[in-house]
């Protein structure tokens, strides 16, 4: 049944299709590079308000002095960083010490205790804000895996003097610390996120990692009150921000570089991680995407089933394997505009990334196959473990914490 004409015939039907969609996907890519370039033309301005910056730490990670430092280096006078964890134990504590001592903008520790309401970085964040003295403008979030460059926050910033829009927000672009297969496939898998956010405001969401938000804005539309039983601090801006109507400025030339190693046990806690949040929190886009990755990964595996069949039985197999690759080589070239625009967004680490750009060409068969595994396993569970925590996602409004 599986090698019959009927088969074949399915995969003509499912090949077309795909080849149709990866062509509107390259088309949307080119788009998406032309938005970019303008974005990376654009001169900030000069405003410049009071800015509070608030990074959330727990643990050590691959250079994380030097991240923090990123942070307190930015060539933005008015601004003040607020690193934040839960305890004074944690091993990330020493070093955000030191970091906050030796800056030259002003920097202050906070240990914002623990929750058994929500997510730990969602608590560290919502004790940060309530300290925040009135009157700071600007609230601008940022991780500590990330390293941005000098001119981040005053990129970051300057758009919102335009009060009509409710938040910017920009995406990581992962640099390998290894040839770790795990670690390249985590770079290759995170890579296509970033072009899911563009020049439509209304389809943006939120990166915890980089957004910035006017602190009348924060307040007007009740972000507190959304992160009270939240384990998602983006997800759960983004739903504030789309229940008031407020826009979300995606901002490609505040790509922030991050620095990442892992195994394959990581790999698969951060993936599913990411999956199962969007289950929860933005179940149109898990959807969607689960339905797009399912069909991609049965037409490629249907192609090279028919075309190996007819190779075997010595019938013509070259259209076959064409309409199989035609898809793969579509999703080769978006890869390709990715790491184009991502080098042109971050010029210091544009060797690094070229040295790279094989990651975005050559994996990006299996990707989706990774991420069709990520959406199985959002279907059978509802537990994530995030930074040594495990908590039970009963739906966007509440979070169960099952262990530390």
């Amino acid at each position: 049944m599986l090698f019959s004409r009927e088969m074949e015939n399915l995969f003509v039907v499912l090949g077309t299709v795909q080849a149709l969609v990866g062509l509107y996907l390259v088309y949307g890519a080119v788009k998406w590079l032309g938005y970019a370039r303008r974005r990376g033309a654009t001169d900030p301005g000069f405003y410049a308000p009071r800015t509070a910056v608030l990074c959330p730490c727990k643990g050590i990670e691959p250079g994380l002095e030097r991240n923090l430092t990123a942070l307190c280096e930015f060539d933005y006078q008015n601004y003040e960083v607020f690193f934040v964890l839960a305890l004074e134990s944690d091993p990330a504590a020493a070093i955000a010490k030191r970091v906050a001592a030796q800056s030259k903008a002003k920097a202050h520790v906070l240990f914002a205790g623990t929750s058994q309401e929500r997510g730990e970085k969602v608590n560290n964040l919502s004790f940060a804000v309530q300290q925040i003295p009135e009157e700071f403008e600007i609230l601008v979030f940022a991780d500590s895996d990330g390293r941005p460059g000098r001119s981040w926050l005053r990129r970051l910033a300057g758009p919102l003097n335009d009060s009509r829009i409710g938040a910017t927000t920009t995406m990581r672009w992962l640099i390998v610390n290894t040839n770790d297969f795990p670690t390249l496939l985590l770079a290759a898998w995170n890579a296509p996120i970033i072009t899911m956010l563009g020049d439509n405001t209304a389809k943006n969401f939120c990166w915890g990692g980089g957004t910035a938000i006017r602190k009348v804005v924060f307040e007007q539309i009740g972000v507190l009150e959304e992160w009270q039983h939240s384990v998602s601090d983006d997800y759960s801006m983004t739903i504030a921000l789309q229940r008031a109507g407020r826009p979300i400025v995606f901002l490609p030339e505040c790509i922030t570089a991050s620095y990442v190693q892992t195994d394959l046990a990581g790999l698969m806690e951060f993936t599913n991680r990411q999956i199962l949040i969007t289950r929860i929190y933005s179940p149109k886009m898990w959807t969607g995407a689960a339905v797009t990755h399912l069909l991609f990964c049965a037409t490629i595996l249907l192609g090279f089933a028919v075309t190996l069949a007819n190779l075997f039985a010595g019938r013509p197999s070259f259209n076959l394997a064409a309409l199989t690759s035609l898809p793969l080589l579509l999703a080769a070239i978006r890869g390709a505009i990715r790491v184009t625009i991502v080098q042109e967004m971050l010029p210091a680490l544009k060797q690094q990334i070229q040295q790279q750009a094989w990651v975005q060409l050559v994996l990006v068969a299996g990707i989706p196959f990774l991420y069709l595994a990520n959406f199985i396993y959002s279907l059978v569970t509802r537990t994530i473990r995030w930074r040594g925590v495990r908590y039970e996602l009963i739906s966007p409004q509440q979070t169960r914490i099952l262990g530390r």
